[in-house]
């Protein structure tokens, strides 16, 4: 029998020292941009999202995320653990949803998203789908 390569759509790199949580990135990924959509994530620290804000942003301070759409079926999230853990308890939200949240919202970027009511209550059904009913039937078991 021949196996079939198949094709990753989704490659996480983490570049810091903190663990990444436990969170479905893929099937969240497949679900906002479809499943050909050929995505990088990388996580990353206060550092480098401070050197790729001002390089690209041309703003001066670290950032939670940035997503970058490099071609229709190609993009980049990177994500700032530190920044996220420290802003998780402002969002009323435990550090795991916080960096889902963030994930999110970069991909709704990446779909062509600005900011506003649309992007927001979309950003809320996918959060409650993939992460906090998720998290409700674990805790039920």
């Amino acid at each position: 029998m021949v196996k079939s390569k198949i094709l990753a759509t989704l490659d996480k790199t983490n570049s810091t020292r903190r663990p990444v949580p436990a969170i479905c990135f893929n099937d969240i990924k497949t679900h906002i941009l479809g499943p050909k959509y050929f995505l990088s994530l990388v996580f990353i620290g206060d550092r480098r999202g401070q050197t790729l804000n001002k390089k690209y942003k041309n703003k001066n301070t670290p950032t939670n995320i940035l997503s970058f759409t490099l071609s229709n079926d190609c993009g980049e999230v990177f994500i700032n653990l530190a920044r996220a853990k420290r802003e998780a308890p402002k969002f009323d939200m435990t550090y795991r949803v916080y960096v889902a949240y963030l994930f999110i919202h970069g991909c709704f970027h990446l779909k062509g998203y600005a900011h506003g009511s649309t992007m927001e209550n979309k950003e809320k059904k996918v959060l409650n789908s993939f992460v906090i009913n998720e998290q409700k039937h674990r805790h039920r078991s």
